[in-house]
């Protein structure tokens, strides 16, 4: 519901809810207006699964990484790449605030100045404290302290013995719970599906990031079935913004993005099916990266949607989201791929020459779409990437947003419904928010007439994209169209369904999930409230490296202006 109590469609079409008296979910009759997507007249074929044939593409400063490497080898390649050390960087730039890297807990624990175990004492005491402010920070749905020291204890001795695994190891990394971690069941933010959907172990991503000694310090908070866009969660509490704990932190991936922010772990794993790792990266003021579809195996996700969800990484600086890409990237071995394996490129980051020659699709339009200090801050911020490196901004048009909007929208929620149907019929409907109600009988409503048509939608999208790729080498928009917006109580207690506010984070996000396209977000500025301003870079498939090149070269623009959350726990402090 929108603030003023009236029902916003985002499918943009007279709507009438009402009850199903099967199992007393609500469920969506369509009027025959506006159905942008049923009365579409579309020659495409449909394209079901965006997976893209790996191509050359002749990317600058990168180098090949062997698929035979072990995981741990691939994340020293990758601190390798970054040059020289992060914090001679950063110091050269003298920011008013920065959060501690990767590097700076492995030196930390390499030079004997702090050991893992004492790290993780610090973090349960911090996590504790957030539960128990004025306005509870949320940040997790499970946390086993006595797992957190045991995986501690262990990284602590192999210091001790001068054997470390990798960069990463004792180093706090969260989970979304969408992701199987073990101790801990997978809940999808909800009461009920770790009931019927037993967690049997890591995931892929999870079990790459332990084989590096990673300690996995639980499971974050999440928007309900990942169902909306705010982070509000009436089971768990809601995962609050560390830049001011009034506000929303987004959704879904909520609490993977505040607990990156509040400087409790510096990276995060979430997963982003609609912008779900981006635009809370983007309200929380952190970097958010969603690989090309494919790039990271999804074995031990919640299957919620299969065709746009991929693992993404919330992390406090472009290059530990590059060291923990490195980590969870790649297919699995023995593997059996609907298309050969594609290569695998890290870029070699260098602090005062970035890359050469870069251009940067801007869709006016679009672009200008979202509230003016955003415009401005991001417009500002593609005036510093020419200025500073001659980097060319193209004009273009991308036709046909609205309809690959309610394309995506079509293809993520019948992709859920279809997932959570075998459990609906014995499901308790009182165990449900209210927002998650009425999401599932939306999720529900659609025809396979539309799901087809949708898909080819994809196709017809998907061609448009090729064309501006062949002109420019990134799209460019802001991350999010608002920055983050207060909680009301009433929505604490029932979930939330805004959908004004819920269109305007979402509107940059849905090239990426639907047509399966690598993105990240970089933090590029405040509003006059000092709330974060995202900026987000799309690339062409398989063109990570690229993508963390443009990031990494606007967050050297930026890093001198990064702001202190008012939520911050300084974990690595010496004394």
């Amino acid at each position: 519901m929108s603030r003023d109590g009236k029902m916003q469609s985002h499918l943009q079409t007279n709507v009438a809810i009402i009850k199903n008296k099967k199992n007393d979910l609500p469920i969506l009759r369509k009027c025959e207006n506006n159905q942008l997507v049923s009365n579409a007249e579309i020659e495409e074929p449909p394209v079901f699964v965006p997976l893209h044939p790996f191509e050359e593409l002749n990317e600058q400063e990168v180098i090949e990484i062997d698929p035979n490497l072990s995981v741990p080898e691939k994340v020293q390649k990758a601190v390798n790449a970054i040059a020289p050390p992060v914090e001679k960087l950063v110091d050269s730039m003298k920011p008013s605030f920065r959060r501690w890297t990767i590097m700076d807990y492995s030196r930390a624990y390499s030079s004997g100045v702090l050991t893992p175990l004492k790290v993780a004492q610090r973090f349960i005491a911090a996590v504790k404290e957030s539960s128990t402010r004025p306005l509870p920070m949320a940040f997790f749905i499970n946390c086993d302290s006595e797992d957190i020291l045991r995986q501690a204890k262990e990284s602590t001795l192999r210091y001790e013995r001068g054997e470390p695994i990798s960069a990463l190891d004792g180093v706090p990394v969260a989970v979304k719970d969408e992701i199987d971690c073990s101790p801990y069941p997978t809940t999808g933010g909800t009461k009920w599906l770790h009931k019927f959907r037993t967690c049997q172990g890591d995931a892929c991503c999870v079990m790459r990031l332990r084989s590096c000694g990673a300690i996995l310090v639980g499971k974050t908070n999440m928007h309900e079935l990942g169902a909306g866009t705010s982070g509000i969660n009436p089971h768990y509490g809601t995962a609050r913004n560390p830049y001011d704990s009034k506000r929303i932190a987004g959704g879904s991936s909520s609490g993977s993005a505040a607990v990156v922010s509040a400087g409790l772990c510096p990276v995060a794993l979430g997963v982003d099916g609609g912008g779900s790792v981006r635009m809370p990266a983007a309200l929380c003021g952190v970097v958010g990266l969603k690989p090309t579809f494919g790039r990271v195996p999804h074995e031990g996700v919640l299957p919620l949607n299969w065709t746009v969800g991929m693992v993404g990484i919330l992390a406090g600086t472009i290059e530990d989201a590059f060291i923990t890409y490195a980590a969870i990237s790649g297919q699995p071995v023995p593997h059996s791929p609907t298309l050969p394996s594609p290569k695998e490129y890290y870029p070699l980051l260098k602090p005062t020459t970035p890359i050469s020659g870069i251009r940067l699709a801007k869709y006016r339009k679009w672009f200008d779409d979202c509230r003016d200090e955003i415009k401005k801050c991001c417009s500002h911020a593609l005036d510093q990437l020419h200025k500073q490196y001659g980097w060319e901004t193209l004009e273009v048009t991308i036709p046909e947003i609205e309809v690959m909007r309610l394309a995506h929208y079509t293809t993520i929620a019948s992709e859920c419904h279809t997932a959570l149907s075998p459990y609906l019929e014995k499901l308790d409907v009182a165990e449900l928010g209210w927002d998650a109600r009425v999401a599932l009988g939306v999720y529900g409503s659609f025809s396979s007439q539309e799901y087809i048509k949708a898909q080819r939608i994809r196709n017809r999208q998907l061609q448009f994209h090729r064309k501006i790729f062949a002109k420019a080498d990134v799209i460019v928009s802001p991350t999010i169209g608002v920055t983050a917006y207060e909680i009301f109580d009433d929505a604490r207690e029932t979930g939330e369904l805004d959908y004004i506010n819920g269109a305007a984070l979402v509107r940059y996000s849905i090239a990426g999930n639907f047509l399966g396209l690598p993105t990240i977000t970089i933090p590029v500025g405040y509003d006059k409230l000092g709330l974060p301003i995202g900026l987000q870079f799309i690339g062409r498939p398989w063109s990570e490296p690229t993508l963390i090149h443009v990031a990494h070269a606007m967050q050297a623009l930026c890093i001198s202006e990064c702001g202190k959350p008012e939520v911050f726990y300084d974990l690595l402090k010496e004394n």
